[in-house]
């Protein structure tokens, strides 16, 4: 794994503005930056990153199942018992699931660790998916990378089949032509960014995807759907929402989604893989597995713990409320809103560091599949919101 400089495109923001990436610079600071590129070899992808991200996957399928059968767990993760009944359903009836990503530490050598899991409200898919695509096509058509490079990217032909898929369900499950509503709040560029991306693979599927922002979304009591409304008073009988199940199930309509018929995407099963409750028991079922990472449910205030740990709010998101000190007694923290959340302990692992940037990789999951992945890159050791995305290569 190696960062490598090259020339930028000529032209690539105004091209960027013209695609509707118009997040490529965060309040005057660089979020896509393509002064250099990560470089990695087939076999570092294949063995370090792609088959581990399907197995870990597949280990969390089975922690969702374990989960799903104890109270005692889901009580443990602190997911409202009025949600256990929609959660278990959800799992039970094998509502589908369209994505995820998993963030890891690699340094190109010993195997990729697993930091956590972003399986509900996923964001960067757009600059992963095509973006970075778009780059490798351009910089090989300039002759700045060989003919011969590629990239670990089917991100976009994986979002397509598995959105192909979802229509055939809701098809047959419904009876009617297959719509699927996409929702994110108002004032967030990037989120509405994420789900136009999204609604574009949807429709390049074949279904319908008309969209409604999250604080527009109704409910008519006197109706026989049991479902939400949209502006329109249109039955949203399937959503893809970008915002969180915890922050659903707390909203004014949170008492109703048991009683709902929606097919939700994310489906309410996903609350137990975005909650970072779910490390500790990743590593209880799976003890010295060697892409994780020892991880304990948080019972103390941390000042008797020897240096070279993370504590992590259960439902923190974009490196919130994370801090941590390294083996050598570096402290290091980010503020944010989780304050009354339950927290968690993981050992600490080191980002590489190339210069003064640490990186990560955020590894795609789309329809049980690995298939890409986004590096974020940092002066500190924790990735963030305002973190700069950098393209990859595999040469």
């Amino acid at each position: 794994m190696l960062r490598v400089a090259i020339p930028e495109r000529p032209q690539w923001r105004e091209l960027a503005h013209q695609l509707g990436f118009h997040f490529h610079t965060i309040e005057g600071e660089p979020y896509w930056t393509e002064d250099a590129y990560y470089q990695f070899t087939l076999e570092q992808i294949e063995q370090d990153i792609e088959d581990p991200t399907e197995a870990l996957h597949e280990m969390c399928m089975d922690a969702v199942d374990r989960v799903c059968q104890s109270d005692a767990l889901l009580h443990q993760l602190n997911i409202p018992e009025r949600m256990w009944g929609v959660i278990r359903d959800s799992w039970r009836s094998g509502q589908p699931h369209l994505y995820g990503r998993m963030d890891f530490a690699y340094s190109g050598n010993g195997p990729a660790k697993l930091l956590e899991l972003n399986y509900d409200t996923p964001t960067s898919i757009y600059e992963a998916g095509f973006f970075q695509w778009l780059w490798l096509e351009q910089v090989i058509e300039q002759r700045l990378l060989p003919a011969h490079a590629d990239q670990f990217n089917s991100i976009q032909e994986r979002l397509i089949a598995a959105f192909a898929h979802i229509g055939q369900r809701l098809e047959r499950d419904t009876s009617a032509p297959p719509s699927l509503h996409f929702a994110s709040i108002k004032a967030h560029e990037e989120d509405r960014a994420t789900v136009a991306y999204l609604q574009d693979c949807a429709l390049q599927a074949g279904l319908n995807a008309p969209f409604v922002h999250i604080e527009d979304i109704g409910y008519q009591p006197d109706t026989d759907h049991r479902c939400f409304v949209d502006l329109e008073n249109r039955p949203i009988r399937a959503l893809f929402k970008l915002y969180p199940w915890e922050e659903m199930s707390d909203d004014a309509f949170g008492e109703l989604l048991p009683k709902m018929k929606t097919h939700w995407f994310e489906p309410p099963w996903k609350a137990i893989l975005s909650n970072k409750g779910i490390l500790p028991l990743l590593w209880q079922w799976n003890e010295g597995h060697p892409n994780l990472l020892p991880a304990y449910f948080d019972t103390s205030d941390g000042t008797s713990l020897a240096p070279g740990w993370v504590r992590k709010p259960f439902f923190s998101r974009e490196g919130s409320n994370i801090e941590l000190i390294t083996t050598s007694g570096q402290y290091e923290a980010v503020d944010g809103p989780y304050t009354d959340n339950p927290r968690i302990l993981q050992a600490y692992h080191p980002l590489p560091r190339f210069g003064e940037r640490h990186a990560l990789i955020g590894s795609w999951v789309v329809g049980d599949r690995a298939c890409g992945i986004g590096i974020r890159e940092d002066v500190g050791r924790i990735t963030k919101d305002s973190s700069c995305f950098v393209p990859h290569a595999i040469v």
